[in-house]
């Protein structure tokens, strides 16, 4: 018989398993400086008071574009506490909470002082986009903790995913290992929401199932109230930063498919059955999108060079 559970009860099933991952999370987690790792002295080469113009950068705009987008989203760090500790108000929950947020402040700390001494981008236009964003508030609101749980953990893998990516593409030792240290966070933020979710199954398979299925086929890398968002989005994917295809090859099918197993979940109730019926076949549809996308990006390079 499916176990049915109640918010209340998921989120106390599930304390125990936070206070493991949670001092497992401590012992991987490694103390680093921000400052230590901004080339400070490149700060006078860079001017970051004159005006900023695309032809003085020697990066390319999908690449700008996901530094500005890792950043803003970084800043609304805020509304994404607000959304954890509103679902999961209980203590052990609330520790990790505030540890995850200074974590994460962090990272916004170094991405915005590497971006600065750089004058990687049009700061001007980066502080009127983090007003607008932070501002506006504007988040995913999952509707239950399984959903919170399946889309932070799919958020925090994507998120991985796009920052070693960008570092590798600044072409910049610099700025790879800035996005590098950065990255390496994310992925132990990753594992700990990775695992709650594996926990939750067990409690709770087919509520979990549902969770995981309404999280993959909505969902969307953070971002929805930065200025000119889609136009943002679409350079990262032309860039090949983060795409459809890295998508389902580097988060959908290593977490989903293969950690979850969700293929392989039994007690499952009617709803949820079909429920993974629909998931897997959204995976599938995701990657052949995906090879589609690739394959014209791989045109339209091939034109251009022609």
């Amino acid at each position: 018989m499916t176990l049915t559970t109640t918010k209340h009860d998921l989120v106390e099933e599930l304390t125990s398993t936070v206070e493991r991952l949670y001092e497992r999370h401590l012992g991987a987690a490694k103390a680093w400086l921000p400052h230590e790792l901004i080339p400070w002295e490149r700060a006078v080469e860079a001017t970051p008071r004159e005006p900023w113009t695309v032809e003085g950068s020697r990066l390319s705009f999908g690449v700008r574009s996901a530094l500005v987008v890792n950043l803003l989203t970084e800043d609304n760090l805020p509304y994404y506490y607000e959304t954890i500790h509103r679902v999961f108000a209980h203590d052990v929950w609330r520790v990790w909470a505030r540890r995850w947020v200074a974590e994460e402040m962090r990272h916004a700390i170094v991405i915005r002082d590497y971006i600065t001494v750089t004058h990687a981008v049009d700061l001007a236009r980066l502080e009127a986009g983090r007003m607008q964003q932070v501002c506006g508030g504007a988040v995913p609101d999952p509707v239950t903790p399984a959903d919170t749980l399946a889309y932070v953990a799919l958020q925090e893998l994507a998120t991985r995913v796009a920052h070693r990516n960008t570092g590798t593409m600044l072409d910049d030792e610099a700025g790879y290992k800035v996005m590098a240290r950065v990255a390496a966070d994310e992925n132990l933020h990753y594992l700990f929401y990775r695992d709650l979710v594996s926990a939750a199954l067990d409690i709770d398979p087919s509520a979990t199932m549902l969770a995981i299925e309404r999280q993959v086929r909505t969902f969307e890398m953070p971002g929805t109230g930065i200025p000119d968002f889609t136009a943002l989005a679409a350079a990262i994917a032309d860039a090949g930063i983060y795409d459809v295809s890295l998508h389902h090859d580097q988060v959908l099918v290593p977490v989903v498919l293969r950690h979850w197993n969700v293929e392989s979940i039994e007690g499952l109730s009617s709803e949820a059955e079909q429920a993974r019926t629909r998931l897997v076949e959204y995976i599938a549809r995701v990657d052949r999108v995906g090879q589609a996308m690739v394959r014209r990006r791989e045109r339209r390079l091939a034109d251009s060079v022609a």
